[in-house]
């Protein structure tokens, strides 16, 4: 296995942790995202992650950056760092979606993946007169759409009749200029989302939890036939990271106290989320306890420097190869994690 690498969640709707945060402001603008993203490559980060809502998912009169137009700029700006923009099969056509991956590819380099995820903000599609199927029917739609991506952005010439879609000698250029198509990551914890990326996936997105419950879930997965070689993995996870562990519990606290101020936004947002959603089954219960979205602290990536730098080479040794990370105050703590833990791993 590779050593570790390090992302960033890019900022596309304001803060993680708390929006009434008085160190940061609840800022999603492009001009934060750009600083943000090109700061993050400065540091040594390796990848930055794009999720796509259309509307603010917690509070739609807050600002929501769009992911696959600021993740083609971004690709023009940056020289290093691996671009990762999310994609929900239900608002895009599958050739209109590998079309724009492919472009993103070409603008970057060959440093372009997506991130294909089922959606669970029933409101975004509801509101736009958007089919939002069950749990199950949308990964069964997602696997259809992402069949036909990945044949496209290789470059095939695609005739194709599903349930869903139909192609006739469809092709796409330009393909396979510096490798044979981006990178295909894949979210979801559910029995439908485990299959889905052992049959297309390169990496599993898995959200963050203890690290015996990851080692369940790779291991479960791992077990699998996978179609595009041995599958890598990657872990979402908020990080507090302080010279002593009671300086990292304090500034949790610090968090947790100031996150109780959203709960309405969280109720709301709940009230409108997909009841089948592993991801938030997850989060409800745990929410009084930790901070961030997608598992946030409940990583455990929370204490000194050296005890998270401990945490994160045993979440290596279980088989995370990317770290995809959150942090509030996201650019001092992005700096202080740069400076003080990865050294320690690397």
């Amino acid at each position: 296995m590779s050593a570790p690498r390090f992302g960033i969640w890019a900022a596309v709707h304001g803060s993680r942790a708390s929006h009434h945060d008085p160190d940061e402001p609840d800022d999603a603008s492009w001009e934060r995202n750009r600083a943000l993203v090109l700061e993050a490559e400065a540091l040594g980060f390796d990848a930055v992650l794009v999720a796509q809502h259309t509307m603010n998912p917690y509070d739609p009169q807050r600002d929501q950056l769009e992911a696959w137009t600021g993740a083609a700029a971004l690709a023009a700006l940056t020289r290093r760092i691996e671009i990762i923009a999310a994609i929900k099969p239900g608002l895009y056509h599958p050739v209109v979606l590998a079309k724009m991956a492919l472009q993103i590819e070409h603008i970057s380099g060959g440093r372009f993946a997506l991130n294909l995820v089922n959606a669970w903000n029933k409101a975004e599609f509801e509101r736009a007169g958007l089919p939002f199927p069950a749990h199950d029917d949308r990964y069964a739609y997602g696997r259809e759409w992402i069949g036909l991506v990945s044949r496209l952005m290789r470059g095939e010439s695609v005739t194709f009749q599903g349930e869903h879609f139909r192609t006739e000698d469809y092709q796409l250029r330009p393909a396979g200029t510096f490798r044979p198509r981006p990178t295909i990551y894949l979210g979801g914890e559910s029995e439908p989302a485990r299959a889905l990326a052992a049959d297309h996936a390169d990496v599993w997105f898995i959200n963050g939890q203890p690290l015996e419950d990851v080692a369940a879930l790779i291991a479960d997965v791992a077990r699998r036939p996978a179609a595009n070689g041995p599958l890598r993995y990657g872990l979402s996870a908020f990080v507090i990271a302080r010279g002593s562990d009671a300086e990292a519990e304090a500034e949790h606290a610090r968090l947790l106290a100031l996150a109780q101020r959203d709960a309405d936004l969280r109720a709301d947002t709940r009230a409108r989320t997909d009841a089948a959603s592993v991801m938030f089954a997850k989060t409800d219960a745990a929410a009084s306890r930790h901070v961030g979205t997608n598992g946030g602290t409940a990583a455990g990536l929370v204490g000194s420097y050296e005890t998270v730098a401990e945490r994160i080479r045993a979440f290596h040794a279980a088989g995370i190869e990317l770290f995809m990370l959150q942090f509030q105050p996201f650019e001092a703590e992005m700096r202080r994690f740069a400076e003080q833990v990865i050294p320690r791993i690397r």
